[in-house]
Protein backbone atom coordinates (compact mmCIF):
# COMPACT_ATOMS: atom_id res chain seq x y z
CA UNK A 1 0.00 0.00 0.00
CA UNK A 2 1.34 3.40 -1.05
CA UNK A 3 -0.20 6.62 0.28
CA UNK A 4 0.70 10.08 -0.98
CA UNK A 5 -0.84 13.33 -2.13
CA UNK A 6 -0.79 14.01 -5.87
CA UNK A 7 -1.48 17.69 -6.43
CA UNK A 8 -4.73 18.18 -4.48
CA UNK A 9 -5.74 14.50 -4.53
CA UNK A 10 -5.14 11.60 -2.13
CA UNK A 11 -3.63 8.47 -3.70
CA UNK A 12 -3.96 5.49 -1.37
CA UNK A 13 -3.91 2.10 -3.03
CA UNK A 14 -1.81 -0.92 -3.90
CA UNK A 15 0.48 0.21 -6.69
CA UNK A 16 3.27 -1.37 -8.64
CA UNK A 17 6.08 0.12 -6.57
CA UNK A 18 8.61 -0.42 -9.35
CA UNK A 19 6.67 1.63 -11.86
CA UNK A 20 8.17 5.06 -12.39
CA UNK A 21 6.14 8.12 -11.46
CA UNK A 22 6.25 9.52 -15.01
CA UNK A 23 4.31 6.54 -16.39
CA UNK A 24 1.85 6.62 -13.49
CA UNK A 25 1.12 10.31 -14.11
CA UNK A 26 0.66 10.01 -17.84
CA UNK A 27 -0.89 6.54 -18.22
CA UNK A 28 -3.00 6.15 -15.08
CA UNK A 29 -3.78 9.73 -14.05
CA UNK A 30 -3.97 11.35 -17.53
CA UNK A 31 -1.64 14.12 -16.30
CA UNK A 32 0.16 14.55 -19.59
CA UNK A 33 1.63 17.96 -18.85
CA UNK A 34 4.64 16.10 -17.47
CA UNK A 35 6.57 15.27 -20.65
CA UNK A 36 8.36 12.09 -21.61
CA UNK A 37 11.65 12.61 -23.42
CA UNK A 38 15.08 11.20 -22.56
CA UNK A 39 14.01 8.90 -19.67
CA UNK A 40 17.53 9.26 -18.32
CA UNK A 41 17.17 12.32 -16.08
CA UNK A 42 19.19 14.43 -18.49
CA UNK A 43 16.65 16.79 -20.07
CA UNK A 44 14.33 17.92 -17.26
CA UNK A 45 11.12 17.67 -19.30
CA UNK A 46 9.57 15.34 -16.71
CA UNK A 47 10.50 17.26 -13.55
CA UNK A 48 7.87 17.39 -10.81
CA UNK A 49 8.02 18.55 -7.21
CA UNK A 50 8.47 16.16 -4.31
CA UNK A 51 7.52 17.57 -0.92
CA UNK A 52 8.28 16.09 2.50
CA UNK A 53 7.04 17.21 5.90
CA UNK A 54 10.04 17.64 8.22
CA UNK A 55 9.38 18.89 11.77
CA UNK A 56 6.20 20.63 10.70
CA UNK A 57 7.71 22.38 7.66
CA UNK A 58 7.30 21.32 4.03
CA UNK A 59 10.52 20.88 2.04
CA UNK A 60 10.14 20.64 -1.74
CA UNK A 61 12.71 19.59 -4.31
CA UNK A 62 12.61 18.99 -8.07
CA UNK A 63 12.77 15.32 -9.09
CA UNK A 64 12.97 13.57 -12.44
CA UNK A 65 9.76 11.53 -12.53
CA UNK A 66 11.21 9.23 -15.20
CA UNK A 67 13.62 7.82 -12.59
CA UNK A 68 11.44 7.90 -9.48
CA UNK A 69 9.66 4.61 -8.61
CA UNK A 70 6.31 4.80 -6.87
CA UNK A 71 7.77 2.97 -3.90
CA UNK A 72 9.76 6.08 -3.07
CA UNK A 73 6.90 8.61 -3.11
CA UNK A 74 5.14 7.25 -0.03
CA UNK A 75 3.95 9.99 2.38
CA UNK A 76 5.07 12.76 0.03
CA UNK A 77 3.33 15.59 -1.78
CA UNK A 78 3.93 15.11 -5.50
CA UNK A 79 3.15 18.13 -7.66
CA UNK A 80 2.88 17.98 -11.45
CA UNK A 81 2.40 21.04 -13.65
CA UNK A 82 -1.37 20.53 -13.39
CA UNK A 83 -1.05 21.04 -9.64
CA UNK A 84 0.22 24.60 -10.20
CA UNK A 85 -2.25 25.63 -12.88
CA UNK A 86 -5.09 28.00 -12.10
CA UNK A 87 -7.66 30.05 -13.98
CA UNK A 88 -4.85 32.33 -15.13
CA UNK A 89 -1.10 32.03 -15.47
CA UNK A 90 0.86 32.12 -12.23
CA UNK A 91 3.82 34.47 -11.81
CA UNK A 92 6.40 31.95 -13.01
CA UNK A 93 4.42 31.03 -16.11
CA UNK A 94 3.72 34.70 -16.84
CA UNK A 95 7.42 35.58 -16.64
CA UNK A 96 8.23 32.93 -19.23
CA UNK A 97 5.52 34.35 -21.51
CA UNK A 98 6.62 37.96 -20.92
CA UNK A 99 10.20 37.19 -21.90
CA UNK A 100 9.39 35.02 -24.94
CA UNK A 101 10.93 32.01 -23.22
CA UNK A 102 8.44 29.54 -24.73
CA UNK A 103 8.71 28.16 -28.23
CA UNK A 104 7.52 24.58 -28.84
CA UNK A 105 6.61 24.33 -25.14
CA UNK A 106 7.86 20.78 -24.63
CA UNK A 107 10.44 21.78 -22.01
CA UNK A 108 8.19 24.39 -20.38
CA UNK A 109 6.40 22.25 -17.74
CA UNK A 110 9.68 20.91 -16.33
CA UNK A 111 11.15 24.39 -16.44
CA UNK A 112 8.21 25.82 -14.48
CA UNK A 113 8.62 23.09 -11.87
CA UNK A 114 12.37 23.70 -11.50
CA UNK A 115 11.86 27.46 -11.09
CA UNK A 116 9.06 26.87 -8.57
CA UNK A 117 11.38 24.57 -6.61
CA UNK A 118 13.93 27.38 -6.57
CA UNK A 119 11.35 29.80 -5.17
CA UNK A 120 10.33 27.26 -2.54
CA UNK A 121 13.82 26.43 -1.30
CA UNK A 122 16.30 29.19 -2.08
CA UNK A 123 17.46 31.46 0.74
CA UNK A 124 17.88 34.42 -1.61
CA UNK A 125 16.71 35.79 -4.95
CA UNK A 126 19.99 35.36 -6.79
CA UNK A 127 20.23 35.16 -10.58
CA UNK A 128 23.20 32.83 -10.23
CA UNK A 129 21.28 30.47 -7.94
CA UNK A 130 18.26 30.60 -10.24
CA UNK A 131 20.42 29.56 -13.19
CA UNK A 132 21.82 26.66 -11.19
CA UNK A 133 18.28 25.61 -10.31
CA UNK A 134 17.47 25.07 -14.01
CA UNK A 135 20.80 23.47 -14.91
CA UNK A 136 19.04 20.15 -15.50
CA UNK A 137 16.53 21.59 -18.00
CA UNK A 138 17.33 21.44 -21.70
CA UNK A 139 15.53 23.60 -24.27
CA UNK A 140 15.53 21.95 -27.68
CA UNK A 141 14.55 25.20 -29.38
CA UNK A 142 17.61 26.90 -27.84
CA UNK A 143 15.47 29.52 -26.12
CA UNK A 144 17.98 30.03 -23.34
CA UNK A 145 18.23 33.83 -23.68
CA UNK A 146 14.51 34.17 -23.02
CA UNK A 147 14.73 31.77 -20.08
CA UNK A 148 17.55 33.82 -18.55
CA UNK A 149 15.49 37.01 -18.95
CA UNK A 150 12.53 35.32 -17.28
CA UNK A 151 14.72 34.26 -14.34
CA UNK A 152 15.94 37.84 -13.92
CA UNK A 153 12.33 39.07 -13.93
CA UNK A 154 11.36 36.50 -11.29
CA UNK A 155 14.31 37.37 -9.06
CA UNK A 156 13.34 41.05 -9.22
CA UNK A 157 9.73 40.26 -8.33
CA UNK A 158 10.50 38.16 -5.24
CA UNK A 159 12.81 38.96 -2.33
CA UNK A 160 13.22 35.48 -0.89
CA UNK A 161 15.52 36.77 1.82
CA UNK A 162 12.46 38.29 3.53
CA UNK A 163 10.64 34.98 3.61
CA UNK A 164 11.93 32.31 6.06
CA UNK A 165 11.46 28.63 5.27
CA UNK A 166 8.48 28.14 7.57
CA UNK A 167 6.65 31.06 5.93
CA UNK A 168 7.69 30.46 2.32
CA UNK A 169 4.58 28.60 1.18
CA UNK A 170 2.26 31.28 2.56
CA UNK A 171 4.44 33.92 0.86
CA UNK A 172 4.23 32.19 -2.53
CA UNK A 173 0.48 31.63 -2.18
CA UNK A 174 0.03 35.33 -1.44
CA UNK A 175 2.07 36.27 -4.51
CA UNK A 176 0.21 33.94 -6.88
CA UNK A 177 2.91 31.34 -7.44
CA UNK A 178 1.23 28.48 -5.57
CA UNK A 179 -2.49 27.57 -5.40
CA UNK A 180 -4.23 27.97 -2.03
CA UNK A 181 -4.48 24.22 -1.40
CA UNK A 182 -0.74 24.12 -0.64
CA UNK A 183 -1.55 25.59 2.77
CA UNK A 184 -3.46 22.41 3.72
CA UNK A 185 -0.77 19.91 2.70
CA UNK A 186 1.12 19.60 6.04
CA UNK A 187 -2.02 18.67 7.96
CA UNK A 188 -3.14 16.24 5.27
CA UNK A 189 0.23 14.47 5.16
CA UNK A 190 0.14 14.04 8.94
CA UNK A 191 -3.17 12.22 8.62
CA UNK A 192 -1.86 9.62 6.15
CA UNK A 193 -1.75 6.12 7.69
CA UNK A 194 1.60 4.53 8.42
CA UNK A 195 2.83 2.31 5.61
CA UNK A 196 3.86 -1.29 5.99
CA UNK A 197 6.19 -3.01 3.54
CA UNK A 198 7.29 -6.63 3.63
CA UNK A 199 10.94 -6.78 2.62
CA UNK A 200 12.36 -9.64 0.62
CA UNK A 201 16.05 -9.85 1.62
CA UNK A 202 16.95 -11.03 -1.89
CA UNK A 203 14.98 -8.32 -3.70
CA UNK A 204 16.83 -5.70 -5.73
CA UNK A 205 17.93 -2.85 -3.48
CA UNK A 206 17.04 0.67 -4.58
CA UNK A 207 18.18 3.92 -2.97
CA UNK A 208 17.85 6.95 -5.25
CA UNK A 209 17.21 4.85 -8.34
CA UNK A 210 18.82 7.43 -10.63
CA UNK A 211 21.04 4.84 -12.28
CA UNK A 212 19.02 1.62 -11.99
CA UNK A 213 15.94 3.15 -13.62
CA UNK A 214 17.98 4.40 -16.56
CA UNK A 215 19.26 0.91 -17.31
CA UNK A 216 16.50 -1.43 -16.15
CA UNK A 217 13.20 0.44 -15.82
CA UNK A 218 11.04 -2.19 -17.53
CA UNK A 219 12.61 -5.13 -15.68
CA UNK A 220 12.41 -3.37 -12.30
CA UNK A 221 8.71 -2.70 -12.77
CA UNK A 222 8.17 -6.46 -12.71
CA UNK A 223 10.44 -7.42 -9.78
CA UNK A 224 10.27 -7.14 -5.99
CA UNK A 225 12.29 -4.19 -4.69
CA UNK A 226 13.74 -3.19 -1.34
CA UNK A 227 13.81 0.58 -0.91
CA UNK A 228 16.68 2.00 1.14
CA UNK A 229 15.30 5.09 2.84
CA UNK A 230 17.89 6.00 5.47
CA UNK A 231 18.50 9.70 5.97
CA UNK A 232 21.57 11.75 5.08
CA UNK A 233 24.21 11.38 7.78
CA UNK A 234 27.69 12.92 7.87
CA UNK A 235 29.75 12.65 11.05
CA UNK A 236 33.18 14.16 11.60
CA UNK A 237 35.20 13.70 14.79
CA UNK A 238 38.69 12.69 15.94
CA UNK A 239 40.16 13.21 12.45
CA UNK A 240 37.73 10.75 10.94
CA UNK A 241 34.78 11.35 8.62
CA UNK A 242 31.95 8.80 8.37
CA UNK A 243 29.24 9.21 5.72
CA UNK A 244 26.09 7.11 5.46
CA UNK A 245 25.83 5.36 2.10
CA UNK A 246 22.29 6.72 1.68
CA UNK A 247 23.54 10.32 1.81
CA UNK A 248 22.66 12.15 -1.40
CA UNK A 249 25.23 13.87 -3.59
CA UNK A 250 23.54 17.21 -2.96
CA UNK A 251 23.72 16.69 0.81
CA UNK A 252 27.45 16.06 0.41
CA UNK A 253 27.82 19.17 -1.73
CA UNK A 254 26.00 21.40 0.75
CA UNK A 255 27.43 19.96 3.98
CA UNK A 256 29.04 22.74 6.04
CA UNK A 257 31.11 20.21 7.99
CA UNK A 258 32.52 18.71 4.80
CA UNK A 259 33.27 22.21 3.50
CA UNK A 260 35.61 22.73 6.43
CA UNK A 261 37.55 19.63 5.39
CA UNK A 262 37.23 20.08 1.63
CA UNK A 263 36.76 23.76 0.77
CA UNK A 264 36.36 23.16 -2.98
CA UNK A 265 33.79 20.39 -2.64
CA UNK A 266 30.74 22.54 -3.39
CA UNK A 267 32.25 23.73 -6.67
CA UNK A 268 33.69 20.34 -7.61
CA UNK A 269 30.36 18.58 -7.14
CA UNK A 270 28.60 21.01 -9.47
CA UNK A 271 30.37 19.01 -12.19
CA UNK A 272 28.38 15.93 -11.14
CA UNK A 273 24.93 15.67 -12.80
CA UNK A 274 22.09 18.18 -12.37
CA UNK A 275 20.58 19.46 -9.13
CA UNK A 276 17.47 17.30 -9.54
CA UNK A 277 19.61 14.17 -9.91
CA UNK A 278 21.99 15.14 -7.09
CA UNK A 279 19.04 15.43 -4.73
CA UNK A 280 18.11 11.76 -5.38
CA UNK A 281 21.41 10.02 -6.23
CA UNK A 282 23.22 8.50 -3.26
CA UNK A 283 26.83 7.91 -2.33
CA UNK A 284 26.33 4.14 -2.05
CA UNK A 285 24.48 3.91 -5.34
CA UNK A 286 27.22 5.76 -7.19
CA UNK A 287 29.86 3.41 -5.77
CA UNK A 288 27.90 0.19 -6.42
CA UNK A 289 27.31 1.30 -10.01
CA UNK A 290 31.06 0.66 -10.42
CA UNK A 291 31.37 2.85 -13.50
CA UNK A 292 35.02 3.21 -14.59
CA UNK A 293 34.40 6.97 -14.52
CA UNK A 294 32.20 7.11 -11.43
CA UNK A 295 32.62 10.60 -9.99
CA UNK A 296 32.31 9.70 -6.32
CA UNK A 297 34.40 6.55 -6.72
CA UNK A 298 37.31 8.58 -8.07
CA UNK A 299 36.81 11.35 -5.52
CA UNK A 300 36.84 9.10 -2.45
CA UNK A 301 39.58 6.81 -3.75
CA UNK A 302 41.84 9.85 -3.49
CA UNK A 303 40.86 10.16 0.18
CA UNK A 304 41.94 6.54 0.77
CA UNK A 305 38.44 5.72 1.97
CA UNK A 306 37.12 2.49 3.47
CA UNK A 307 33.65 0.99 3.11
CA UNK A 308 31.58 -0.50 5.92
CA UNK A 309 29.48 -3.32 4.51
CA UNK A 310 26.57 -4.88 6.39
CA UNK A 311 24.29 -7.89 6.06
CA UNK A 312 22.06 -9.96 8.34
CA UNK A 313 25.12 -11.95 9.39
CA UNK A 314 27.21 -8.97 10.48
CA UNK A 315 29.56 -6.22 9.31
CA UNK A 316 32.88 -6.04 7.54
CA UNK A 317 35.23 -3.33 6.34
CA UNK A 318 37.04 -3.13 3.01
CA UNK A 319 39.30 -0.53 1.44
CA UNK A 320 37.52 1.27 -1.39
CA UNK A 321 40.57 0.62 -3.59
CA UNK A 322 39.87 -3.14 -3.23
CA UNK A 323 36.11 -2.89 -3.76
CA UNK A 324 36.23 -2.69 -7.56
CA UNK A 325 37.24 -6.09 -8.96
CA UNK A 326 36.53 -5.98 -12.70
CA UNK A 327 34.33 -4.05 -15.09
CA UNK A 328 31.03 -3.46 -13.24
CA UNK A 329 31.96 -6.08 -10.63
CA UNK A 330 32.39 -5.27 -6.94
CA UNK A 331 33.13 -7.12 -3.73
CA UNK A 332 29.53 -7.23 -2.53
CA UNK A 333 27.45 -10.34 -1.87
CA UNK A 334 23.75 -10.62 -2.73
CA UNK A 335 22.58 -10.00 0.83
CA UNK A 336 25.04 -7.17 1.55
CA UNK A 337 24.78 -3.40 1.29
CA UNK A 338 27.23 -0.58 1.82
CA UNK A 339 26.22 1.03 5.10
CA UNK A 340 28.80 3.83 5.20
CA UNK A 341 32.05 5.20 3.87
CA UNK A 342 34.81 6.55 6.09
CA UNK A 343 38.19 8.18 5.73
CA UNK A 344 40.82 9.56 8.07
CA UNK A 345 42.70 12.83 7.75
CA UNK A 346 45.64 14.36 9.59
CA UNK A 347 44.53 17.98 9.56
CA UNK A 348 41.90 20.27 8.09
CA UNK A 349 41.50 21.52 5.48
CA UNK A 350 42.63 18.58 3.36
CA UNK A 351 44.82 19.40 0.35
CA UNK A 352 42.53 17.93 -2.28
CA UNK A 353 42.03 18.46 -6.01
CA UNK A 354 39.39 17.00 -8.33
CA UNK A 355 39.45 17.39 -12.11
CA UNK A 356 37.07 16.23 -14.80
CA UNK A 357 37.09 16.56 -18.58
CA UNK A 358 33.86 15.96 -20.49
CA UNK A 359 32.09 17.16 -23.62
CA UNK A 360 30.08 19.59 -21.53
CA UNK A 361 31.74 21.33 -18.59
CA UNK A 362 28.84 20.48 -16.30
CA UNK A 363 26.51 17.52 -15.91
CA UNK A 364 28.17 15.26 -18.47
CA UNK A 365 29.88 11.87 -18.24
CA UNK A 366 33.64 12.25 -18.03
CA UNK A 367 36.18 11.27 -20.65
CA UNK A 368 38.74 11.19 -17.84
CA UNK A 369 38.32 12.26 -14.23
CA UNK A 370 40.96 12.24 -11.52
CA UNK A 371 41.52 13.28 -7.93
CA UNK A 372 44.51 13.77 -5.65
CA UNK A 373 44.96 14.41 -1.95
CA UNK A 374 48.27 15.02 -0.25
CA UNK A 375 50.00 16.11 2.92
CA UNK A 376 53.32 17.96 2.69
CA UNK A 377 55.86 18.25 5.50
CA UNK A 378 59.40 19.65 5.23
CA UNK A 379 59.15 19.91 1.43
CA UNK A 380 58.30 16.22 1.04
CA UNK A 381 55.19 14.12 0.47
CA UNK A 382 54.23 12.80 3.86
CA UNK A 383 51.16 11.29 2.21
CA UNK A 384 49.75 11.22 -1.31
CA UNK A 385 46.78 9.45 -2.89
CA UNK A 386 45.93 9.60 -6.61
CA UNK A 387 42.93 8.12 -8.41
CA UNK A 388 41.71 8.26 -11.98
CA UNK A 389 38.69 7.19 -14.00
CA UNK A 390 38.32 6.49 -17.71
CA UNK A 391 41.71 4.83 -18.16
CA UNK A 392 40.92 1.28 -17.00
CA UNK A 393 37.98 -1.09 -16.57
CA UNK A 394 37.50 0.14 -12.99
CA UNK A 395 37.97 3.40 -11.07
CA UNK A 396 41.72 3.18 -10.50
CA UNK A 397 43.92 3.93 -7.51
CA UNK A 398 47.49 4.54 -8.75
CA UNK A 399 49.34 2.27 -6.32
CA UNK A 400 52.77 2.41 -7.96
CA UNK A 401 52.74 6.15 -8.58
CA UNK A 402 51.71 6.88 -5.01
CA UNK A 403 54.40 4.52 -3.68
CA UNK A 404 57.03 6.25 -5.83
CA UNK A 405 56.15 9.72 -4.53
CA UNK A 406 55.52 8.79 -0.90
CA UNK A 407 58.20 10.35 1.33
CA UNK A 408 60.05 11.96 -1.59
CA UNK A 409 61.24 15.58 -1.60
CA UNK A 410 59.09 17.58 -4.00
CA UNK A 411 61.00 18.31 -7.21
CA UNK A 412 60.00 18.56 -10.84
CA UNK A 413 62.18 15.52 -11.52
CA UNK A 414 60.25 13.23 -9.17
CA UNK A 415 56.95 14.57 -10.44
CA UNK A 416 57.99 13.87 -14.03
CA UNK A 417 58.83 10.32 -13.01
CA UNK A 418 55.38 10.09 -11.46
CA UNK A 419 53.78 11.18 -14.75
CA UNK A 420 55.64 8.46 -16.63
CA UNK A 421 54.85 5.75 -14.09
CA UNK A 422 51.16 6.67 -14.04
CA UNK A 423 50.92 5.88 -17.75
CA UNK A 424 52.18 2.33 -17.12
CA UNK A 425 49.41 1.73 -14.54
CA UNK A 426 46.61 2.58 -16.95
CA UNK A 427 45.08 0.84 -19.95
CA UNK A 428 42.52 3.22 -21.53
CA UNK A 429 40.19 2.05 -24.29
CA UNK A 430 39.07 4.15 -27.23
CA UNK A 431 35.38 5.04 -27.20
CA UNK A 432 33.04 7.85 -28.19
CA UNK A 433 34.65 10.08 -25.56
CA UNK A 434 38.16 9.85 -26.95
CA UNK A 435 41.00 7.79 -28.36
CA UNK A 436 43.59 5.96 -26.27
CA UNK A 437 46.16 8.65 -27.06
CA UNK A 438 43.72 11.41 -26.10
CA UNK A 439 42.94 9.82 -22.74
CA UNK A 440 46.62 9.29 -21.96
CA UNK A 441 47.26 12.95 -22.74
CA UNK A 442 44.34 13.97 -20.53
CA UNK A 443 45.73 11.91 -17.66
CA UNK A 444 49.11 13.62 -17.93
CA UNK A 445 47.61 17.09 -18.14
CA UNK A 446 45.21 16.53 -15.27
CA UNK A 447 47.95 15.25 -12.97
CA UNK A 448 49.96 18.36 -13.77
CA UNK A 449 46.85 20.46 -13.05
CA UNK A 450 46.61 18.85 -9.60
CA UNK A 451 50.22 19.70 -8.78
CA UNK A 452 49.90 23.27 -10.03
CA UNK A 453 46.81 23.71 -7.87
CA UNK A 454 48.13 22.01 -4.74
CA UNK A 455 51.85 22.85 -4.93
CA UNK A 456 52.10 26.42 -6.32
CA UNK A 457 55.23 27.13 -4.27
CA UNK A 458 57.07 24.14 -5.70
CA UNK A 459 56.27 23.89 -9.41
CA UNK A 460 55.17 25.97 -12.40
CA UNK A 461 53.58 25.11 -15.73
CA UNK A 462 56.71 25.99 -17.69
CA UNK A 463 58.70 23.30 -15.89
CA UNK A 464 56.52 20.57 -17.38
CA UNK A 465 56.92 21.74 -20.98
Amino acid sequence: MVAFLLNNQLIQQDLNEGKVLLDFLRDEQALTGTKQACREGDCGACIVLSGRLVEGVMHYQPVNSCLLPLGLVDHQHIVSIEGLNGESLNRVQQALVDQNAIQCGFCTPGLVMAITAFLLSSAESSNALALKAVSGNLCRCTGYAGIKRALKQICKQFDLGLSPADERIAYLIKHHVLPHYFATIPQRLELLPASSHTKDPLAIKVAGGTDLFVQQAEQLAQQPLNFITHQDNIRIDDQQCVISAATTIEALRLSSSLHELLPRLAEDFKLICSASIRQRATLGGNLVNASPIGDLSVFFLALNADLNISSASGQRKIALRNFFQAYKQVDLKVDEIISSLEFEYSKAPILMSYEKVSKRMHLDIASVNTAMSLCVEENAFRQIHISVGGVAAIPLYLHKTCALLQGETITVTILQQGLELAQTETSPLADTRGSVEYKRLLLRQLLIAHWLKLLPDYVSWEEFQ
